[in-house]
């Protein structure tokens, strides 16, 4: 059983802010760090994949929608995603087309954890902190009794929340935060601490700026980085996507 699990969710290849993260004490001092999907899609792709597979048996992947997207690689060049999955070497778009869709881990304090990108069940799917119970059970049929926790990502929207007595956890997005600026986490066992990471942002939009060859960097560090959206307009424009009225 793990004592300590640090979860970063949605990096989308921002390296900087994947840096600032594995740089925390209690990242580097966590048993494993399981990177709950959308890891690559973003403007230092190579460098960020790189980074992680140094971390060998300490990363636990999972894949998300975007993972899948650079596999597919049939998208609009002048959008990032479809961008980066053109500059990924081959060993890497086939470790990211052989990434499992959830993973579990046991951990101290909360017993069998679920690892997943969206929902157990699909990659895609929207549910956020203020879903209606109704709709978590829903995206949760089927998840084994024995599973206490569940951590998703997908949202880029860090929360807690009880439901149908199970805890169930965002860690936020590392690389493109909604709500507060900074580099978005959770560190499991034995309990749950959602934690962020202040990025410095004029240096990390500068870097991402001048280190990636994607045409429209600088303004994507612009949009993401410097303009963080608030939450409430995050589930604004996410809300309809969880079948609400």
């Amino acid at each position: 059983m793990m004592e300590r699990v640090a979860v970063l969710s949605d990096i989308h290849g921002v390296l900087p802010a994947l840096e600032a993260v594995l740089a925390e004490p209690d990242v580097r001092d966590a048993e494993r760090i399981v990177l709950t999907g959308d890891i690559a899609a973003g403007p230092l792709p190579v460098e960020t994949l790189d980074l992680l597979t140094s971390l060998g048996d300490r990363a636990v992947w999972v894949s998300g929608n975007g993972d899948r997207a650079l596999v597919e690689d049939n998208g609009d060049s002048r959008f990032v995603s479809a961008w980066a999955a053109q500059q990924l070497r081959p060993e890497q778009v086939a470790l990211l087309s052989s990434l499992p869709a959830t993973a579990e881990l046991a951990i101290a304090g909360l017993g069998r954890v679920l690892f997943c990108h969206a929902t157990p069940r699909d990659d895609e799917e929207i549910v956020l902190v203020d879903s209606r119970a109704e709709r978590w059970a829903e995206v949760l049929e089927g998840v084994r009794d024995d599973i206490t926790t569940i951590v998703c990502g997908h949202t880029h929207m860090p929360y807690v929340r009880l439901v149908h007595g199970r805890m169930v956890v965002n860690p936020g997005s590392v690389g493109m935060p909604y709500g507060l600026p900074g580099a978005h986490w959770v560190l499991l066992g034995p309990g749950i601490t959602l934690r962020r990471t202040p990025i410095a942002l004029e240096p990390a939009c500068t870097r991402l700026a001048t280190e990636s060859a994607f045409p429209g960097a600088a303004e994507w560090a612009n949009e993401y980085l410097r303009r963080t959206a608030s939450a409430e307009k995050a589930i604004e424009v996410f809300g309809p996507g969880d079948g609400r009225g």
